[in-house]
């Protein structure tokens, strides 16, 4: 088993499908493991984005608290995709049900969504672009 295929083994199924690995990180308190979402548009999207041009993708973080390895905090940051399209107000982001109950979000995560959902619903959808 390589060092690939051992590292996607600790994390939760199906995140290899949408995801690559970013970076890894170990220092003496956590293990730390960047998965990035891959730039590829989900096959099943509501009708307003078909046939329209992405012109921006914007990056935001998901920090996730997962099992502890060696006596070591780890951490799954999610680098998950939104595009945006052309002449649609909404950014587009795939819908995932990857996690186990037992997964925490962190405070920033939290935090984060609470912030997204307010944007959301005032309609400013801006974030960090790539």
């Amino acid at each position: 088993m390589n060092e690939h295929a051992l590292l996607w083994a600790l994390l939760p199924d199906g995140l290899e499908e949408f995801f690559d690995v970013e970076s890894f990180e170990k220092d003496e308190q956590k293990f730390r493991i960047v998965l990035i979402e891959k730039n590829v548009l989900p096959t099943e999207m509501p009708a307003e984005y078909h046939g329209k041009k992405v012109i921006n993708t914007v990056l935001n973080d998901f920090v996730l608290d997962d099992f502890s390895i060696r006596g070591r905090k780890t951490e799954i940051v999610l680098r998950r995709r939104w595009w945006k399209f052309e002449g649609v107000p909404r950014m587009l982001m795939r819908s995932m049900d990857l996690f186990h109950p037992s997964m925490r979000y962190s405070k920033d995560f939290a935090s984060f969504l609470k912030e997204l959902d307010r944007k959301l619903s005032s309609g400013d959808q801006s974030g960090s672009e790539e």
